[in-house]
């Protein structure tokens, strides 16, 4: 089974796929914000944007994700992620989730958020 990486990033930043597809499985990494200048709520809008036109490259949708990991980088902003999250979510078919503080890549970034999804034949 052929595994397809969308989205390459180059040196000097971390060399990975944004995106890869296996079967029909559709794995992202880690989505932060590009603008990292937003309080948490605008930083979670734009990754979640960002996963939706991912996922739609890979052919699915946020209705076929099957789990998530938030990264936020303090767990005071959590009412504000998770007001964004529930806003996006479809509430009659949720994916599971994990949700942790930890220090992320730059103190700017907020919120990272990771997806695993299936693509539907």
């Amino acid at each position: 089974m052929a595994i397809q990486r969308m989205e390459l990033t180059a040196a000097p930043g971390p060399i990975m796929s944004r995106c890869v597809i296996h079967g029909d499985m559709v794995y992202l990494a880690g989505i932060t914000a590009q603008d990292l200048s937003g309080d948490a709520t605008a930083q979670t809008r734009e990754v979640l944007t960002t996963i939706d036109a991912l996922l739609a490259q890979a052919g699915t949708n946020k209705y076929n994700v099957l789990t998530t990991q938030i990264w936020i980088s303090d767990m005071a902003l959590f009412q504000e992620m998770n007001a964004v999250w529930n806003s996006w979510v479809d509430p009659e078919n949720p994916p599971s989730r994990a949700c942790v503080s930890g220090e992320l890549f730059c103190p700017e970034a907020l919120v990272e958020i990771v997806v695993s999804a299936v693509i539907e034949a």
